[in-house]
């Protein structure tokens, strides 16, 4: 049985594992190059060999055991590193180590935090809360945060959590929004990134709509239809 050397007490692995027919299969892959490649369904052999830290497929990766040439030809038909490596990443498990999950959630809260102070405010005084006021708040109800999911969509639950210990409530404004018809395929999806379509028409002139945005990202989105149109774009407020 062959084994690649490690220093065990010093490295830690992130893998994507695969197992069929009873065999264990790993790969030590990058983290983030793996999660994206994986989300994205890339597939091109110059991304998938980018990922592996080691070409090579093991069976227990921690002890650098290499698994047996012939139990990766039974189960993957191939010994080529790319194609067993991206059949894993498509079927496979990312298993993260516990530094990595760390450094994803405190991303995620960061940017969760940011959001609540963007789309809420403090009824009591019409202004956003601070982000120490917030990330205090998120402590004291002992929130916990999901790596893995997308953190608009953790959104509701976790405002709803701060609410016995803030005062806290989502302010909206209504936009009417006009865009020409040379733009408007391309920013509709933009829109939906912001806000909630209420209304939306195809004129022959272009697109028209009302989206529902959250009063924080209202100038961020102005900004940016400004900036995608070259001001070709006509924007009414309604609270």
């Amino acid at each position: 049985m062959r084994r690649q050397t490690y220093d065990h007490e010093k490295v830690s692995f992130n893998l994507v594992k695969y197992s069929k027919f009873g065999l264990e299969f790993e790969v030590v892959v990058d983290p983030d190059l793996a999660i994206n490649a994986k989300s994205k369904h890339i597939d091109s052999k110059e991304d998938i060999l980018e990922l592996l830290k080691a070409q090579q497929v093991f069976s227990d990766a921690k002890k650098g055991i290499i698994a047996k040439e012939e139990d990766v030809q039974k189960v993957f038909g191939t010994q080529d590193i790319y194609q067993v490596t991206l059949k894993m990443l498509k079927d496979g498990e990312i298993q993260l180590t516990a530094e990595y999950r760390e450094k994803l959630r405190d991303e995620k809260r960061k940017k969760i935090v940011n959001l609540i102070h963007k789309t809420t405010i403090d009824p009591k005084t019409n202004i956003p809360h601070p982000h120490t006021r917030i990330e205090n708040a998120m402590a004291e109800a002992k929130v916990k945060i999901s790596e893995f999911d997308r953190a608009e969509d953790q959104l509701k639950d976790i405002i709803d959590k701060l609410k016995p210990i803030i005062p806290i409530k989502k302010d909206d404004f209504e936009l009417e929004i006009k865009l020409p018809m040379n733009h408007a395929s391309n920013l509709r999806g933009l829109l939906l990134k912001y806000g909630e379509l209420k209304f939306e028409d195809w004129t022959p002139s272009g697109f028209v709509c009302k989206l529902q945005v959250p009063a924080g990202l209202k100038q961020e989105l102005i900004d940016e239809l400004n900036n995608k149109t070259r001001g070709e774009v006509e924007i009414n407020l309604k609270r």
